[in-house]
Parts: structure tokens; sequence; C-alpha cells
């Protein structure tokens, strides 16, 4: 392929392995810009222009969100070979994270066995530095006497370390899904933002039985409680917000006023 505009919008979506959505989102907040036109307006990709998209997605895969990979490819100081070894470090830097949790879960198997119960410190150690182990009291403490804290309770005390993994799993993939629908401009209220916010209520009722008057309430945590709030914004500013809307888009569209909604 030549340095020149002649890839289409579908054809490097399919090549780099990303929606057109998010390509024709990229463009518009000026993270990774097309180059060319074709004679009906169409997008057209140059070389260069697919290797600054291949940089972003190599940036976003450590974690970086897009604000700041759009900073750090537009600082002129920087070039390829520079780019390149930044890229290795964040990689390198992630992998060793990750190492650890794997180290930490495979000494709670060896310890505990696959079928034992887990401490608080012990689930602490598998959903990883945001969690904080106090927070379970801090709840016991709100909601305790509550059928919903009860109901939950149980199924936490009989958990074992792979249920662990795989609720840690489920919930970065959903947050992942919210992020990237955040950062791609998708408004609440719409049919995906809806979508999504009936994926986290459905995450959030695999612990406890969740209303869309109840998801609300928890909704006003994330901007209520600045714990949440950085759990969520450090993924994506303003993230928490959004969350909330939609989750409060979804409730009216399902005939709650998020503006009365109650423990029900």
């Amino acid at each position: 392929m030549r340095d020149e505009p002649g890839m289409t919008v579908g054809q490097v979506a399919e090549l780099v392995g990303v929606s057109v959505r998010t390509l024709h989102h990229w463009d518009e907040i000026g993270l990774a810009v097309p180059s060319g036109r074709s004679s009906a307006d169409y997008r057209l990709y140059s070389e260069s222009d697919v290797h600054r998209i291949e940089t972003v997605l190599v940036y976003r895969e450590t974690g970086m969100p897009l604000s700041i990979i759009a900073e750090v490819l537009g600082e002129p100081a920087l070039g390829e070979r520079e780019h390149l070894e930044q890229q290795r470090k964040l990689l390198v830097a992630r992998i060793s994270h990750l190492q650890q949790k794997i180290s930490a879960v495979d000494q709670l198997l060896r310890e505990k066995g696959m079928g034992r119960k887990l401490t608080a410190a012990q689930r602490a150690e598998i959903l990883g530095p945001d969690w904080n182990p106090a927070w379970e009291d801090e709840a016991e403490e709100r909601w305790g006497e509550s059928d919903a804290w009860k109901q939950s309770n149980k199924r936490v005390s009989n958990m074992t370390a792979d249920d662990w993994k795989v609720a840690k799993r489920n919930i970065n993939v959903l947050e992942e899904k919210l992020a990237e629908a955040f950062e791609e401009g998708v408004e609440p209220g719409t049919e995906r933002a809806n979508e999504l916010a009936e994926l986290h209520r459905g995450w959030v009722g695999e612990w406890v039985e969740t209303t869309h008057s109840k998801q609300v309430l928890m909704a006003r945590l994330y901007t209520e409680d600045p714990r949440f709030q950085s759990h969520y914004d450090d993924r994506a500013p303003g993230l928490a917000r959004w969350v909330r809307d939609i989750v409060e888009a979804n409730a009216r569209a399902n005939g709650v006023d998020p503006d009365t909604a109650e423990w029900v």
C-alpha cells in the first residue's frame, strides 16, 4: 500500500480489527483523521493514517484513555522510535501487573483449594488494588438489616476463588464496553445506551435482585461517592457521570422517575 489515501473506512476497520463506528468517532475527535476523501466524499486512509490507528490501538491496550493518547501523539518531540519505546514500557508494566495478579490467584488456589471459601482480604487479592475489604464492613453497617444485603451476603459467603475470578472478568468486560461507548459519544437514552444500562443491571442482579429503581439509587453513588467516581473516571474521565446518566435514561424508558426512585 503506497502512502496516499486509498483505503476505505470499511477496509481499514477490517484490517485493524475495530468497528467502523469507532473509526468515525476517532475521526470526529481528531484522534485518527483520514487524510483523503473520495469524489463521493467518503473517508480514504493512507498507509500513514493506518499506522497512526495501529499506534492508537497499542496505547489503548495499555489502558490509556483516548484523551491522553491524543496528547501523546500530538507531542512533536516524540518520534516513531520514542513512541515505540513508550508503548513497550507501558505494555511491560501491564504484563507485570497481570503477572502479579496471576501469582496471587495461584497462591490462593494452593492455600485454600478450589472449593474453599475466601476471606475479605483474599477476595481483595483477586479483585485488585481498587478493592478495599473495609467497604464490605461499611456496606453491612448501612444495609445489613435489609433483605437485599442478606441475599447478597449469602451468595458472597459461598463463592470460591474460581467464582471471584469469573466475577472480576465479567465486570472488566462490562466496564470496557461502557468506556468504549462513552468514548465513542453514545448518547444516554439511545438504543445502545439502554442495552448497556440493562447489561449493568444484569451484572448487579447477579449479586442482589435489582429493579430499575434500585439501579438508579446505586448509580447515584458513582457521582456522589468519590471512591466510585474515581474508579470509573480513572478509566475514562467523565465515565462515572455518563454511566449514571444512561441508567437514569433507561429507568425513564421503563416507567421509573429517577427523581422519585425508591429502594423497591
